[in-house]
């Protein structure tokens, strides 16, 4: 049978050679077998690891083996290899034991298994090898948040909407693995400090579904923003955020509002219009506002009734009210018009502004209208309110005139009493027919002069043509001490009579002209 070097390195023989005659003789042959290279290197495992967490740290042994060849020499000399030398090494334990260890960190995302080949190869000629192949897998560990597929999402939402209406999704995926990979949703708390909470906004915590819970009004909320949690289930979670706007998209919903003029049902203000005005005219403006946004805030104008509807014209996107034509005679003085104010939207809403517009020759022209149409309310107002006001200033006119003709009366009669110092029989001659007419030469006249709320009297001496009357007796029948108690002999002369006055010329002053 073949020789094997392995079993038997040597083989001994015992040789007996017989001859005929009976004798014998024995010999010993050694015989050595010679090793050739015909045994491949063999590798036995002690321990192996796996699976590896993939937060293992580098030079953690994953395997432990021996390696051995049955042949000698140079045949039997081994070493080994290993084709993953970037992630895992092989390092010499002892003697003919080798540990295959780790050499950087792993991640179980980029790689979650490795397929190590360690090859055994001895120095014959040839040389033989073996291969033994270690599979190598890699457990997780939750190192890894939820991503978001956006940056941010923006989602969008009617006004008017019902309640819990879908209006979109958010999604985001976790690279673990098992339970570190569940990705749930939430709302993220906000601090009040910066941005008020939203009650609104609700989203599902398996699908991401996004939800707005009641009907919101455009006109109140225009957009809001949301923030909305992942976070994964494990130990311990991590999480990430991504912010949601939500815009709230317009209706149509609000019609135009009429500011000037206005239409609180209190009687509106007429425009006044010259009947000179020329064609194009500016009457007034309809002055409208739409609470509501892009076209559906868009207003136009349109003259839909007026009491000459050639007279006026009204600008379609301004709304002014302006003279279509001069005024003519044959034109009513007041005129009433209607202008309807119409959105763009979808279907369109609208107001009406009713004004009205007088036309006078000047702004101080108070002619009755004539061919004017049936007044109505507001017009019997305003008339009622007109003649109270004249009523008012025709009973003050003539109270002041009764005060003031009164008050000159009193005057009068507080100088009456000082016309007896002289009688007629005390006048010279020349001057008793005049004082008995009732009148006094233009040398004896005085001007009197009241002024209103005074109750001083001013006479300013005109011309002193006389000197200065001696005093008279009274007349026959009167007695003379009665006169002297009631009226003592003080003489009288002009300059006692015409005292001097500011802006008045004394009796002296006079005389010397």
């Amino acid at each position: 049978k073949p020789l094997d070097f392995e079993a038997a390195e040597s083989h001994e023989l015992s040789v007996r050679a017989t001859d005929g005659g009976g004798l014998s003789a024995i010999c010993k042959v050694l015989v050595e077998v010679l090793d050739v290279n015909d045994n491949a290197p063999e590798l036995a495992v002690s321990s192996f690891s796996s699976p590896l967490a993939e937060n293992a740290v580098p030079g953690t042994v994953v395997a432990l083996f021996t390696v051995r060849d049955r042949d000698s020499g140079a045949n039997g000399e081994i070493s080994c290899a290993l084709d993953h030398e970037l992630v895992f090494s092989l390092r010499p334990a002892y003697k003919n034991y080798y540990e295959l260890v780790t050499v950087s960190a792993l991640d179980r995302e980029h790689t979650a298994q490795y397929v190590l080949r360690v090859t055994a190869a001895d120095a014959g000629s040839p040389p033989l090898s073996s291969t033994h192949t270690f599979t190598v897998a890699v457990s997780d560990v939750n190192d890894n948040a939820p991503v978001f597929n956006q940056t941010s999402y923006t989602m969008y939402v009617r006004e008017n909407n019902v309640p819990a209406v879908l209006v979109g999704a958010v999604s985001a995926a976790d690279a673990d693995a098992g339970l570190n990979a569940k990705v749930t949703y939430s709302l993220a708390p906000v601090a009040a400090a910066e941005r008020p909470p939203c009650s609104c906004v609700s989203v599902n915590s398996e699908s991401g579904h996004v939800f707005v819970l009641r009907p919101l009004d455009y006109e109140r909320l225009r957009q809001t923003e949301v923030t909305v949690s992942a976070s994964d289930a494990g130990s311990p979670p991590l999480r990430a955020n991504v912010t949601v706007r939500l815009v709230v998209l317009d209706e149509n919903d609000n019609a135009p509002l009429v500011l000037y003029p206005a239409q609180d049902g209190s009687p509106a203000a007429s425009e006044l219009v010259p009947v000179a005005a020329e064609a194009g005219y500016l009457v007034t403006k309809v002055v409208a506002v739409d609470a509501d946004s892009g076209q559906n805030s868009w207003l136009s104008y349109h003259l839909l009734r007026a009491t000459e509807p050639g007279l006026f014209t009204v600008a379609l996107q301004s709304g002014e009210v302006r003279l279509k034509r001069p005024p003519t005679e044959r034109d009513s003085v007041k005129h009433k018009l209607l202008v309807l104010v119409t959105d763009n939207g979808k279907p369109p809403l609208s107001a009406t502004a009713a004004l009205s517009a007088l036309l006078l020759q000047d702004f101080s022209d108070v002619r009755l209208p004539h061919g004017s149409p049936p007044p109505d309310h507001q017009g019997d107002s305003l008339t009622t309110y007109l003649i109270i006001s004249l009523v008012f200033v025709s009973l003050l006119f003539l109270v002041s005139t009764a005060v003031f003709v009164a008050r000159q009366a009193c005057k009068r009669k507080e100088l009456e009493p000082a016309h007896v110092l002289y009688g007629a029989d005390n006048l010279q001659s020349g001057l008793a027919d005049a004082a008995a007419a009732g009148t006094l030469p233009r040398a004896y006249c005085y001007e009197i002069s009241l002024t209103t709320g005074s109750g001083d009297s001013e006479f300013k001496f005109l011309k002193p043509v006389l000197p200065s009357l001696p005093p008279q007796p009274c007349a026959a029948g009167h007695d003379p001490h009665e006169q002297e108690q009631d009226f003592p002999r003080v003489p009288v002369s002009a300059e006692d009579v015409a005292p001097d006055y500011a802006g008045t010329l004394s009796a002296r002053q006079f005389n010397a002209l």
